[in-house]
């Protein structure tokens, strides 16, 4: 938990992506590096495993597979279930810069 404080307390937004491997669907990897890779420096984008991090998922209701949520110096700005494709991420991390 403290280590996901650090993570988002940043004045960079943070993309994060609460997944887990036993969803039969794709995970979508490949969409979050074409995101990282849009953005770049202007933003962090990481990918929490639901199962190994229990206690972060509950602590912030994590119920839906996958779950973006975008924080900026330590608050959540937006946070939504369901896939998304790489346009819409990027513009979304965008409007927080």
């Amino acid at each position: 938990m403290t280590k996901f404080g650090e993570l988002i307390s940043t004045e960079t937004p943070v993309l994060i992506d609460f997944y887990s491997d036993w969803n039969a669907i794709e995970n979508n990897l490949d969409t979050l590096r074409s995101v990282a890779a849009a953005l770049g420096e202007k933003a962090k984008v990481i990918k929490i495993d639901i199962k190994k991090n229990e206690t972060l998922a509950d602590a912030l209701r994590v119920k839906g597979n996958p779950t973006f949520m975008i924080y900026k110096n330590g608050e959540m700005k937006w946070r939504q279930t369901g896939f998304h494709d790489a346009n819409t991420l990027i513009s979304l991390v965008q409007k927080y810069f």
